[in-house]
């Protein structure tokens, strides 16, 4: 067999797969890094639980995590996509996108670590800013290097305005006290980042979704998102 055909049939097992409070896509955001109050647990595979390979790993503040869009992959991929950044109205090629319906659905998220921990499951990372749903696979860990790996002069196209767009979130304290203290600022964070598709607009239509156990409900009227109910999720 030829190096051509042996990478062609490049075979990828999951390391670790991620613990998050997001159970479902919505709301998840849309880069890592833009909710950096999240917090998420790095649980590796049986096969990967040796520690001698975290060794060192304490030296980085941040890492790349390289991970599958695993729950698209019945749905293929599509030459082009329509950004939600750009209001899910116009086409761009999904080479230039971060869309999950690619020809190979790896995404690439960089996040912060916070903690490198053990316990019965063997060593775990706690990362901060995941952009990442709950069970989500991970094929590999590399650590990030700031002097190469950020490029503060790079531009960032049709994804730049969007960055600037955050609302105004307003959680009655009623609804707040139903939340984990230890996840009300990410939710916070998250809800401001505006969940809902940029081609839905419709100031009373409740959106639910769901963190960290709960199912939220919200309206968003002009840029302010109002929390109207916080409810626990039903386990089927």
């Amino acid at each position: 067999m030829s190096g051509q055909e042996q990478s062609e049939q490049c075979l990828l097992r999951p390391v670790a797969h991620i613990r998050s409070p997001f159970p479902a896509k919505f709301g998840v955001p849309r880069q890592s890094g833009l909710a950096p109050e999240l917090r998420a647990r790095v649980v590796f595979t049986e096969d990967f639980r040796d520690g001698t390979a975290l060794r060192g790993l304490e030296e980085f503040s941040h890492l790349w995590l390289i991970w599958q869009f695993s729950a698209n992959l019945e749905q293929g991929w599509s030459p082009t996509v329509r950004p939600p950044r750009l209001g899910g109205n116009e086409r761009r090629g999904v080479f230039a996108s971060r869309s999950p319906f690619r020809p190979n659905p790896l995404g690439l998220s960089c996040v912060e670590l916070l903690e490198i921990g053990r316990d019965g499951d063997g060593p775990y990372l706690l990362v901060a800013g995941a952009d990442l749903t709950d069970g989500t696979p991970i094929y590999d860990i590399k650590p990030y290097l700031p002097f190469s790996d950020s490029r503060p002069d790079a531009r960032a196209g049709y994804a730049a305005a969007a960055l600037e767009h955050k609302l105004q979130v307003v959680i009655p304290d009623g609804l707040l006290s139903q939340v984990p203290p230890d996840s009300r600022a990410a939710l916070a964070q998250v809800l401001a980042l505006d969940p809902r598709p940029g081609y839905q607009q419709d100031p009373q239509r409740v959106y639910g979704l769901d963190f960290a156990g709960l199912r939220i409900r919200f309206r968003v009227e002009g840029d302010r998102l109002t929390v109207c109910a916080a409810e626990p999720l039903t386990v089927e």
